[in-house]
């Protein structure tokens, strides 16, 4: 039922057709890229990130890249959830250029936007809707992006929206990120792609 209203949404929003795609096969790796030395495996089905012995920032990051799309997944944080989404990114090492969308523990701005390496902080979500991240429980995430605007949801919420034209110009992959320090794991599943025909 999910899926059949994210792929409504998109097409009264956008008047396209459009085609629904698993990025995540519960499986393996298939599809995507790890970038750094920091942890990214498969189990029970989940796909779990965790800091690795240097601690570092660490990414896995699609093969393809995608322009305009909806993407939506479903996030656990265990210990400290610091992570994101990111999207029409692309990284070298582990210097990633783009826009995050914000996974973080609560009260540090989960659904914001923030451009790394760049301007910063693009949007933050309003301080009452810092409430809505569910900590120890599953939450989703959904992302739109078409042509300069960005829009986030966590748990059916509209989290943000922005209407950028760095954005608009950016090309690149859809990215989960470990954030430095060490201590992270998040758990993801049932990611989904949604792209216009």
């Amino acid at each position: 039922m999910k899926t059949i209203q994210i792929l409504f949404s998109f097409l009264m929003v956008t008047g396209l057709t459009a085609q629904e795609k698993e990025l995540f096969n519960g499986k393996d790796l298939t599809g995507w890229t790890v970038y750094g030395t920091e942890k990214w495996y498969v189990q029970d089905g989940l796909l779990v990130s965790e800091s690795g012995p240097d601690a570092q920032y660490g990414y896995l990051a699609t093969d393809k890249h995608y322009k305009d799309f909806e993407v939506s997944l479903e996030f656990l944080q265990e210990a400290d959830g610091n992570s994101g989404v990111f999207i029409r990114s692309t990284i070298e090492g582990t210097k990633v250029s783009g826009w995050q969308v914000e996974v973080a523990p609560k009260g540090k701005h989960t659904g914001g936007v923030y451009e790394s390496y760049g301007r910063g902080w693009l949007v933050k979500p309003e301080a009452e809707k810092e409430l809505i991240l569910k900590e120890g429980q599953w939450n989703t995430l959904k992302i739109r992006v078409m042509g300069d605007q960005l829009t986030s949801w966590l748990n059916g919420v509209q989290m943000v929206s922005i209407n950028d034209e760095a954005i608009g110009a950016g090309e690149g992959a859809i990215a989960l990120q470990i954030h430095d320090g060490g201590g992270i794991k998040v758990k993801w599943r049932n990611i989904k792609l949604i792209l216009p025909e």
